[in-house]
C-alpha cells in the first residue's frame, strides 16, 4: 500500500512524499539522525488514580539530537517491518516495527523524519501505515517508548489516540539521555 497526499496540516504541498512498505536495501538501510526541538517537556505525576503527565515549559527551548550509536543489525526477523517516507528516491522518513504474537503488541521500535519534513503530517503518515500492520498482524495494541523530553512526539502521540502506559527512570542511564524519563504509551487496537 502506498499513500500520498497533498496537503500537510500546515497547508504545506506534499504531492512529491510517497508512503509505503521497504521494498530495497537502500530503504531497510536509510538512516536518518533523530533530533527534535522541544519547548515542553512531561512530569509524570503520582495521583491517588495511579500516575499522569504534566506538560512543564522549557525556556530557553531544548534541542536534541541521537548519537548514532544502533548496533549494525544484518538480519531482520519475520515480525519486523519498516515503512518509509519517500521524496522521490530520497528516504524522507520511517517507521520501524516489529510484532509480538505472544502479547499482541506491535511495538515501534523508532519513528524518524528528516528535520526538513517535520511538521507536515509525515509522521503521522507513517504511524498509519504501522497501525495498518498491527490490525493485519491482529495485535491487541501498538506500543512506542519516548524520552520525556520530547514535547512534539508526546502531543503528536496523543493526538494519535495513544495512552501513557508507563515509565522507566532508569532506562537511559549511562546514555546520553541520562536523567530524562523513558515513557511508555500505548494505542488499543479496535478489532470490530
Amino acid at each position: 500500500m502506498a499513500s500520498t497526499h497533498s496537503r500537510s496540516a500546515r497547508g504545506e504541498a506534499t504531492e512529491a512524499i510517497t508512503c509505503r512498505a521497504a521494498e530495497s536495501d537502500s530503504d531497510r538501510s536509510a538512516v536518518i539522525k533523530g533530533e527534535f526541538t522541544s519547548d515542553t517537556a512531561f512530569e509524570v505525576v503520582r495521583t491517588e488514580e495511579g500516575f499522569t503527565l504534566r506538560p512543564v515549559p522549557l525556556d530557553p527551548p531544548v534541542h536534541k539530537a541521537f548519537p548514532d550509536d544502533e548496533p549494525e543489525k544484518d538480519e531482520v526477523s519475520d515480525g519486523e517491518r519498516r515503512f518509509v517516507a519517500l521524496d522521490g528516491d530520497r528516504v524522507c522518513g520511517y517507521v520501524d516495527t516489529a510484532y509480538e504474537p505472544w502479547n499482541r503488541r506491535l511495538t515501534i521500535a523508532d519513528i524518524e523524519v528528516a528535520a526538513p519534513y517535520q511538521g507536515r503530517g509525515i509522521g503521522r503518515r507513517l504511524m498509519e501505515h504501522a497501525v495498518e500492520r498491527a490490525r493485519e498482524c491482529g495485535a491487541g495494541h501498538v506500543w512506542l517508548e519516548v524520552t520525556s523530553i520530547n514535547g512534539p512526539a508526546v502531543r503528536a502521540y496523543q493526538r494519535m489516540g495513544f495512552d501513557f502506559c508507563g515509565l522507566d527512570t532508569t532506562l537511559y542511564n549511562g546514555t546520553a539521555s541520562e536523567g530524562e524519563t523513558a515513557l511508555f504509551m500505548s494505542l488499543p487496537l479496535d478489532h470490530s
